[in-house]
């Protein structure tokens, strides 16, 4: 069977046709609170049940044990404070709000508390720096003085122009079971495929029923590889190199915290709502500059043995001379004269520079990237 949600049950905090349109009606008797584009991708996956089994924003009590424990207070893993601030507050704990995106209600809200944070608390606990260059630590920094928890109702959803890979757990549920899969390894990416990334995909694939590749759609860091750049090389791929019975290609919008260690982590959680058995963690997984070490990311997973959901470690992956191939340290005996090695940030430096990248990238996914007039946040 495909993993059980999180929690053991998938959430689902959708307002149904008839509530949404009542609360609408109603909608000047609620205090108004505006939130931004990050705040509104949180709230649609609370309530599609990626975020399974939050219903909500993090309350006070909640909010501290994710920080100190990396659970929540039932001891269920949890180690991203999902949490909605706001400045000066101008309604009170008990009240009922919607929440505002530019023009439109996305989602009432039961407040049940307002509490005050530390920044500074919050962005060592998560991000093991405080140090604003950081961008997820900047984003910290820019939060309002007091955060408030409650459960959530959706309302509306963001434009969305990559519908059609936007699978909800509910329906990746529903293809999995359709295509008879009970092992499923997640591949977590925000960067276009080089041949290390197939080399791993296909290395998991090897032994479980189907690969879901399931890039991260949304806002991120300048000079990551935007949406389209992602989806169109993956097209490529996808197109040309996998047979379409034991792989599939969605997509879950979402915004990077770029959390290193307790980030891979929430990514596995969020597979694992998606349905998904296995997770394949990276060698610096959601890291950023050098903040965190290789492989920091494989240890924080020793920490839960109960997580529900088996991750996937593969060795940094690079090409060699040599062997004429992608290998990593367990199948290349050569040494490093031989070897060139991969990542995303020399990928994009290389593609900048008009580098030749002969067996680091296919014809075919270099060509849908050159297709563009710029595969880059700017």
């Amino acid at each position: 069977m495909v993993s059980k949600p999180h929690g053991g049950k998938l959430v689902n905090r959708v307002a149904d046709h008839e509530t949404k349109e009542k609360i609408i009606s109603e909608q000047k008797e609620y205090p108004r609170v505006r939130i931004n584009h990050g705040i509104a991708i949180d709230l649609e996956n609370i309530a599609h049940g990626l975020y399974s089994p939050l219903n909500g924003f993090l309350t006070q009590d909640e909010f501290e044990s994710v920080l100190k424990t990396m659970r929540l207070r039932n001891d269920l893993p949890w180690t991203l404070p999902i949490v909605l601030d706001v400045q000066s507050p101008h309604f009170g704990e008990g009240d009922t709000i919607l929440l505002h995106y530019e023009s439109f209600p996305i989602a009432r809200m039961h407040v049940e508390e307002i509490y005050p944070y530390k920044k500074t608390d919050l962005a060592l606990k998560v991000f093991k720096t405080d140090d604003p260059a950081h961008p997820g630590v900047s984003r910290v920094y820019s939060m309002g003085d007091r955060l408030i928890g409650g459960s959530i109702e959706l309302l509306n959803e963001l434009p969305n122009p990559f519908a059609k890979y936007t699978l909800r757990p509910i329906e990746t549920r529903v293809l999995f079971k359709e295509k008879r899969w009970k092992t499923i390894a997640a591949f977590q990416t925000r960067n276009v495929p080089h041949l290390g990334h197939e080399y791993v995909q296909k290395t998991a694939l090897t032994f479980v029923d189907g690969i879901l590749i399931n890039p991260v759609l949304g806002k991120k860091k300048i000079g990551d590889y935007t949406d389209e750049a992602i989806i169109k090389s993956y097209e490529a791929l996808f197109n040309n190199y996998y047979p379409k019975y034991t792989a599939v290609l969605t997509a879950i919008r979402y915004e990077m915290r770029y959390a290193g260690p307790r980030e891979a982590v929430h990514h596995a959680i969020m597979r694992k709502n998606l349905g998904a058995t296995h997770f394949i963690v990276g060698r610096d997984h959601a890291g950023v500059g050098n903040y965190y070490g290789p492989y920091e990311a494989w240890g924080i997973f020793d920490k839960f043995p109960d997580l529900g959901i088996t991750p996937i470690f593969v060795k940094e992956v690079f090409y060699c001379r040599k062997c004429d191939g992608m290998a990593n340290e367990k199948t290349c005996p050569h040494s490093d004269e031989f070897r060139t090695y991969l990542s995303g940030t020399k990928l994009r430096s290389m593609l900048i520079n008009g580098e030749s990248l002969n067996n680091l990238i296919r014809p075919e996914v270099l060509n849908a990237i050159k297709g563009l007039k710029n595969p880059f946040v700017d």
